[in-house]
């Protein structure tokens, strides 16, 4: 099984995962300018995974198939898990938040299911907005936690949340971004860091 992890694309996958873990510890701990930062480069090797792959030759339909499967359980991980558990610590742990961090997960699951049954609609089309979206939008709303306050800003976050869960698993139709927009995730997620790096200061 191990072998699998040295395919070049698993491996960005696994690094994926790691900045997916950090961030979920530094949620866990209440710093999150760190915890997004970690989340935003999340999401650039989530799309960083398919281009390596594409770009190889020779990989083995082994090595496609556990490819697929690591990047949809570790996207569950990115993009499911951590924005709950911000929700939930942003709130606090309160109880009210509980609720509102099972729709996130149940409605990042039954997403991932859909598509790896379904796929696309076609070559550039999903159903419902992609869940690394939901992390795009929340690395721009982290920005103003601090002059909103926690209170206020847990409750944005909480119907956020909800307004992302209900497009994730909606019956819309959402352009599968590519080409030269990788750049411009990477863009985003540098000029963020850079926010987010100064807030630690």
């Amino acid at each position: 099984m191990l072998a699998f992890a040295g395919d070049l694309p698993n491996l960005c996958s696994l690094l994926g995962l790691l900045a997916a873990v950090l961030g979920l510890y530094f949620a866990i701990r209440g710093v999150y300018p760190a915890a997004m930062m970690a989340l935003l480069w999340a999401v650039v090797l989530d799309w960083s995974d398919g281009r390596v792959a594409r770009a190889m030759k020779g990989r083995t339909a082994d090595q496609r198939a556990v490819g697929a499967q690591l990047d949809s359980l570790i996207d569950i991980v990115s993009f499911s898990v951590a924005p709950a558990l911000l929700l939930l610590s942003v709130g606090r742990f309160s109880p009210w938040f509980v609720p509102g961090a099972f729709v996130v997960l149940a409605t990042g699951a039954i997403r991932l299911s859909y598509f790896n049954v379904f796929g696309l609609l076609d070559d550039a089309t999903y159903r419902g907005l992609s869940l690394d979206n939901n992390v795009g939008v929340l690395a721009l709303l982290f920005v103003f936690e601090p002059l909103i306050g926690r209170a206020s800003f847990a409750v944005v976050l909480y119907i956020a949340l909800m307004v992302l869960a209900a497009l994730n698993v909606a019956s819309i139709e959402t352009p599968k971004l590519g080409g030269r927009w990788y750049y411009a995730v990477i863009g985003y997620a540098l000029v963020l860091s850079g926010v987010y790096g100064w807030q630690l200061r």
